[in-house]
């Protein structure tokens, strides 16, 4: 093939591609630019549920007090502290079952006392008078004790159940995050002279 005809065919092949990206650089941008995003439009961090937001905001701690007053355990529940509500039944049970268990045996010792004193000689107590009736009696006011402090221990309970969900509902907008820090180091200024101390630092971003 001769000089002059390649060079044509260079020529040819180059005119063709200058015409094609010509006519590429007058056509109008496509879809595809419109919907690119800006980089400082992105979300950085990812959004909290909805539903965590919605249930802090419309929290209620007089809410949670009144639950708990009414039904013990269910303030605990209110505030999705769904463990400390077997806590507060098992030591409410706990403390009735005392109460019942010291009522009983209050009333046999008591029954048994009456009946070693009423100087009825048809009346035998439980005891077929093994035991003196001041025995008897002592036994019968250790368990009166015993019942009367059980239920002194229900209310204590009872009061914590509900002061818990009360706390418990004022923390719940309570945000503990990265810019609430707690630093606990020795205390150099007292190290210094030879002793021992600790500091303790909070530090809010």
């Amino acid at each position: 093939m001769s000089a002059p005809r390649i060079a044509g065919i260079v020529i040819a092949v180059a005119l063709a591609t200058t015409a094609a990206r010509a006519q590429e650089d007058s056509l109008p941008p496509t879809d595809t630019l419109r919907v690119a995003v800006s980089p400082e439009a992105a979300p950085t961090t990812p959004a909290a549920p909805a539903d965590t937001l919605h249930w802090r905001a419309r929290h209620s701690p007089p809410k949670a007090t009144l639950l708990s007053a009414v039904v013990p355990g269910a303030g605990q529940i209110y505030n999705r502290k769904y463990w400390k509500a077997p806590i507060v039944w098992a030591g409410l049970g706990t403390c009735v079952w005392f109460i019942q268990d010291n009522h009983r045996e209050y009333h046999r010792y008591r029954d048994a006392y009456l009946a070693l004193v009423d100087d009825d000689p048809a009346t035998v107590d439980e005891f077929n008078g093994q035991y003196a009736p001041e025995q008897v009696r002592n036994v019968m006011d250790t368990y009166r004790q015993w019942r009367d402090l059980s239920y002194l221990v229900t209310g204590l309970v009872y009061m914590l159940n509900v002061v818990d969900a009360n706390v418990d509902a004022h923390f719940v907008r309570f945000d503990v995050g990265a810019e609430l820090s707690l630093g606990i180091g020795p205390a150099l200024p007292v190290a210094g002279q030879g002793g021992a101390g600790l500091t303790v630092s909070l530090a809010v971003r």
